[in-house]
């Protein structure tokens, strides 16, 4: 796992808000705020935070349809082809296309196979992934939810990617469906080597599968280490709110937790020092400072000042 396939270093990413009558944007939106990141080979790095923190714009940039404003974005020499698999599959796949032409489409935009090797190639990612050959013909309404999901898996296959990052894979699935999917995704990085970059909302989908935890706020990573680390024992106080936040059978919603402002702050103007400062509960005297992504003790990394002396 000490392969590195990807690497950011102080990555921010911004977008024009507002125009001048010149032309000239006078706003912009920070949708990435100096984030640093490694990705390595074989691994699950699981991305977690509230809607707006910037999981998305993360996942377009490493796809290369977004272009760093400042910092820098680097895939090493041996990092192959990246696919991603979208949230809702009825909405990613042509509506006039059979099935075998969606889940081959890569392969013809790169190498303009002909159709007999399209059509054996994606006899095979069918039979990988639970579609029957038979109904290669089809067009996507004819297929349910999780068989969608299957052929969207199976297209992001055909180039033979190294990395796929998978944006909300199972948030438009029954939970009986959401678990045949995972498993399905388990079962082909184990048998292809792949590396899987997982956005999601949901926490238990992000134990259940990867082996590293980012956690964001407001286009930074906040708290970064291995599963274990950063979901079981959290150390920054936005993660620590982020997981009290899920709903537990038979636990009342603590009071106190209800009553905090929830509200994530506005990304055209930035907060001074630690971006969390205002919701945290441990704000003090410190926090009007920067605050860097350093290695804690337990050898995660916190961006928080308190971490470096606990």
């Amino acid at each position: 796992m000490s392969d590195i396939l990807l690497e950011l270093d102080s990555v921010h990413v911004n977008f024009p808000a507002r125009k001048n009558w010149l032309g000239r944007v006078t706003e912009q939106v920070h949708a990435l705020n100096g984030l640093d990141l490694q990705i390595r080979r074989g691994e699950t790095l699981g991305i977690v935070g509230e809607s707006g923190c910037g999981k998305s714009t993360l996942a377009q940039l490493l796809m290369g349809m977004l272009r760093p404003s400042t910092g820098d974005y680097q895939r090493t020499h041996h990092a192959g082809g990246m696919q991603m698999v979208f949230q809702d599959p009825l909405s990613s796949l042509d509506p006039r296309l059979p099935v075998w032409r969606i889940i081959t489409e890569p392969v013809w935009v790169q190498k303009r196979s002909s159709e007999r090797e399209r059509r054996q190639l994606a006899e095979t990612l069918a039979m990988q992934v639970g579609i029957r050959a038979e109904y290669l013909d089809r067009l996507p309404h004819a297929f349910s939810g999780g068989q969608r999901q299957r052929i969207a898996i199976a297209r992001a296959l055909s180039s033979n990617p190294d990395i796929i990052v998978l944006d909300e894979p199972t948030s438009a699935l029954d939970i009986s469906v959401q678990a045949q999917i995972l498993n399905l995704l388990v079962k082909l990085q184990q048998e292809r080597n792949l590396t899987y970059v997982l956005i999601s909302h949901n926490v238990s989908v992000v134990r259940h599968m990867s082996d590293r935890v980012a956690v964001m706020y407001l286009g930074q990573i906040v708290e970064l280490g291995t599963t274990d680390q950063v979901l079981v024992r959290p150390r920054h106080p936005y993660t620590r709110l982020l997981l009290d936040s899920v709903p537990r059978t038979g636990e009342p919603l603590d009071e106190n937790l209800a009553l905090r402002k929830t509200e994530l702050p506005g990304n055209r103007h930035l907060p001074t020092g630690c971006y969390f400062r205002d919701r945290c509960p441990q704000a003090a005297q410190g926090c009007e400072h920067p605050q860097s992504l350093q290695p804690s003790v337990e050898g995660c990394s916190v961006r928080c000042w308190r971490n470096l002396s606990e």
